[in-house]
């Protein structure tokens, strides 16, 4: 595992796992922070890190991307240690992938890669796993020119006509293209279908509430505990990949529907952002999102700036409404790991949780409740007293406000969402 790291102005020595970063005010994420969570990636498919460091950087060589002696020493370092695959936590190009495995003898992967053979892995359903094979595909389409020389080799003319014929690079990347196509038509059907079971749930209508933040931060423990249900629950990164939906019952009594869905990650691919737009779909129609922090991780607050900057990349792409920060509620979790919600400073509008625990999640659910209310419309309507089923109706989706008996009409004020009262209108 190698980080090359730089900054502006400051170089940093070659540092290994274990040893303490003096760290830098302004830096926007520790190089040691980084260094273990890329170590974390490595562990969460299986590979054991033999050797890791932090390389500094001056420049970004257009064919190495390291300097010549970095290159040279961590050669023999590998050499000595029978590495068979390098992980490079940078962004590399084809040429320095393939220029790095010359140099090394052995296979090297950047930060894309990883991520993609974790996804590649952790997909289970129908639809991660075509998003994956969409993402890896779009990744691997530009790295056919790496070491592989008989992809140069040319291949005989078809047909009648002469002249050269396809190499083999070419009939490569034109298999991949045909194969890009077909899984585009299929994850459009995936939206398609999407689309049709958010329509149905508008016809019973629940408000929905999407759970998303930086992976590993605890959103599939906190959906457990909300909703009683059973994701599976790991202490590595991306262990949550398709989405998961359960009701949840709020203090108002008001029902909910909860959504689970794939973590961020700093410098997320963008073949991933691409691939997993159907998934992130969910969170553009949350009628409430919870951003859930891991408030004890040293580097909270770039892992927030991480997840920010996704969601404003949604908007950009039209994916997402500019108005998502007014319906969001950032949650801290992990507060267990700093003495209890007591331990944590919030900000306005922010709440303290422990999933693990059970502190906080009282006052979360009534935060949810709250925010949901924002949303209503208040109406008045005057009921027939023996029509009992629309009064309960009122009371199961709205929030009463005042009411009134006599023996001619119920007359009841109630905040409703906006479906909810044209749903209410057209049963009258």
């Amino acid at each position: 595992m190698i980080l090359p790291w730089s900054r502006l102005g400051q170089e940093l020595p070659q540092q290994i796992l274990g040893t303490q970063d003096s760290g830098v005010p302004d830096r926007p994420r520790a190089a040691q922070a980084r260094l273990a969570e890329a170590v974390g990636l490595c562990a969460s498919i299986g590979l054991v890190v033999v050797h890791d460091a932090i390389l500094p950087l001056r420049i970004r060589r257009p064919s190495t991307l390291l300097g010549e002696g970095q290159v040279a020493t961590q050669g023999r370092a590998l050499s000595r240690l029978h590495v068979t695959v390098v992980v490079v936590d940078a962004m590399l190009s084809p040429v320095q992938q393939r220029n790095l495995e010359r140099a090394w003898g052995c296979k090297v992967i950047d930060r894309t890669g990883l991520i993609l053979d974790i996804f590649g892995e952790r997909a289970a359903t129908k639809e991660g796993t075509l998003q994956v094979e969409l993402a890896h595909l779009e990744y691997q389409r530009s790295r056919l020119v790496r070491s592989w020389t008989h992809l140069e080799r040319q291949r005989g003319g078809f047909g009648f006509l002469g002249g050269p014929g396809e190499t083999q690079i070419e009939a490569d990347r034109r298999l991949i293209d045909e194969r890009l196509v077909r899984l585009k038509k299929d994850l459009e059907q995936v939206r398609r279908t999407r689309g049709l079971h958010r329509s149905a749930r508008k016809r019973v209508p629940f408000p929905v509430v999407a759970l998303v933040g930086y992976t590993n931060a605890g959103k599939s423990t906190l959906f457990n505990a909300l909703t009683g249900a059973e994701v599976v629950v790991k202490d590595q990164l991306f262990a949550t990949l398709d989405p998961t939906m359960r009701g949840l019952r709020l203090p108002s009594g008001r029902r909910a529907i909860l959504s689970d869905t794939v973590g961020f990650i700093s410098e997320l691919p963008h073949e991933l952002v691409e691939a997993f737009r159907a998934t992130l779909e969910e969170v553009s129609q949350a009628d409430v999102i919870l951003h859930v922090r891991d408030a004890a991780h040293p580097d909270t607050a770039a892992q927030r700036a991480d997840v920010m900057k996704v969601l404003d990349e949604m908007v950009a792409d039209g994916a997402l409404e500019a108005s998502w920060p007014s319906r969001t509620i950032e949650v801290l979790n992990k507060a267990d790991l700093m003495g209890g919600v007591e331990g944590v400073t919030v900000r306005a509008g922010a709440v303290a949780v422990s999933a693990i625990t059970g502190d906080g999640l009282r006052a979360l659910a009534e935060a949810i409740d709250a925010r949901i209310a924002e949303g209503m419309e208040i109406a008045s309507y005057e009921i027939a007293p023996e029509d009992g089923a629309r009064i309960a109706w009122l009371y199961q989706h709205g929030a009463v406000v005042t009411r009134s008996d006599d023996d001619t009409a119920v007359r009841v004020t109630v905040r409703l969402l906006p479906a909810d009262r044209a749903r209410f209108e057209r049963l009258a």
